[in-house]
Parts: C-alpha cells; sequence; structure tokens
C-alpha cells in the first residue's frame, strides 16, 4: 500500500495556531503563538493593500475537481465573463476546477480576475488567470477578503469548502453581520435537495425559521446571475 502520510508530515499554519506544544527550555521564537500574530496581521495587510482599490466585486466558489469539460465549469466560465463586462471584479480561491474557470472568465473579459490561494496539504497550484493573486496560510484571513471585498456570492457545485463557504455567507446574512447581499446557488438539480432538507429537517425542526429560506436563490441561467448581481450593487449604490 502506498504511503499516504508523507505529504501530511509538514504541519500547516492553522493547524500550528491550534495546537498546544509541550514547553520547552528555549523554543524558536518564530514557532511561538506572539510571532504567528505577525504572520496573520501581514496577510491581513497584504489582503487590504491589494483589494482596497478593485471595486465591486462578486466572489464565485465550486469544485477544485471540475474540470474543463464539465457543464459547470462551462458555466461559471460563461458567468464570470458576464459579471466582468458589466464592470465588476471576480474573486475566487485561486485554483483549479470552479475556482479557474472564474478566473478564466473574467480575465478573457478584460476584467480583474482575483485569486486568493491557501496553502493545503495536497499544495493548490494558482491558476494562470488572475490579474491579482495573493497568497494566504490561514483559512480565516482568506475568507475575510472574500466577504470584505465581495458584493455577492455565487456558489457552484463543490464539497467541504464550497459547503463551508456557503453557509458561513448565510450566517453572517442571518445574523446580519453583513448587509443582506446575493447569495446564489448555481446548478438546481445539484442545490435543490439541500433545500429540501432545509425545509424539511431544518424548518420543521425549529432550528431555522421561515425567512432564513429567503437569503439564497437558485438558478441554472449565467445571465440571470449577472442581472441580480448588477441589480443589487445598483440599487445599494456600489455602481
Amino acid at each position: 500500500m502506498a504511503d499516504t502520510t508523507s505529504k501530511y508530515k509538514r504541519l500547516h499554519n492553522d493547524r500550528e495556531l491550534l495546537q498546544t506544544k509541550p514547553k520547552v527550555d528555549e523554543p524558536d521564537f518564530t514557532t511561538t503563538d506572539p510571532w504567528r500574530v505577525f504572520r496573520i496581521l501581514g496577510e491581513f495587510v497584504e489582503g487590504f493593500d491589494a483589494l482596497h482599490g478593485i471595486g465591486p466585486s462578486v466572489a464565485v466558489f465550486g469544485s477544485s475537481r471540475l474540470m474543463p469539460d464539465n457543464a459547470y465549469y462551462k458555466a461559471a466560465e460563461l458567468t464570470a465573463q458576464l459579471i466582468a463586462r458589466r464592470g465588476l471584479s471576480v474573486i475566487t480561491g485561486g485554483g483549479p476546477g470552479i475556482m479557474e474557470a472564474a478566473n478564466k472568465g473574467a480575465f478573457d473579459a478584460g476584467g480583474v480576475s482575483v485569486g486568493c490561494n491557501i496553502e493545503l496539504p495536497m499544495e493548490q497550484s494558482s491558476n494562470p488567470h488572475q490579474t491579482i493573486s495573493l497568497q494566504f496560510r490561514y483559512f480565516f484571513a482568506r475568507k475575510m477578503m472574500f466577504v470584505k471585498y465581495s458584493m455577492a456570492f455565487v456558489i457552484f457545485p463543490g464539497g467541504y469548502g464550497t459547503i463551508d463557504e456557503l453557509f458561513e455567507a448565510l450566517t453572517l446574512v442571518q445574523t446580519e453581520k453583513i448587509e443582506h447581499f446575493p447569495v446564489i446557488l448555481f446548478g438546481a438539480s445539484y442545490w435543490t435537495p439541500l433545500l429540501e432538507w432545509l425545509k424539511e429537517t431544518m424548518l420543521a425542526e425549529g432550528c431555522i425559521s421561515k425567512d432564513d429560506l429567503d437569503v439564497f436563490t437558485i438558478t441554472d441561467d449565467p445571465e440571470e446571475v449577472a442581472k441580480t448581481i448588477e441589480h443589487n450593487c445598483r440599487t445599494h449604490g456600489y455602481m
């Protein structure tokens, strides 16, 4: 059996931050929590400095595993083109799959195409379709950039990371930590079973209210995505 543990031997920064280490006589200061605070601060400063002038933007999320021959890849590329042609920037996680498709669509349309890449055990590499490329060690610093600089989230089919971004956005909208901006799920056949579970289980058990189901929409139309976001941006004075 192949050794599958070697790629995990190097601890990444999120894991280091959350790990309590045994006391040693002379610790290396660069591995201590106070030093990590400076690195975290540096990521925030670099992100704020790079993105403060990009204008109204849209964050696009989705699986890194969907390749160019996939229908959702093609839809993400077209959606990002339509968004960019309306003068909006596009922000993704900077990797392959749906992220690459969205960056490519925005880049080919002559728009601002931002990639916020994250250091991962599988060594995710940045896709080449970016006008601004940032590297992050910490998920929470990267997530701040998505939320702070986006006027809308577009969620294509994806796995755990995509679901994480989706429910974080829904939580922030539900609790009014951010303004009510569009959260759009692309791919009715993929997302409808989740919606049914939310209704038949979460809502039925009283864990959410009926209004909580109104904070997102589902569509299969790239043009509808772009029009909805443009309308929202103009309504709230972002364009």
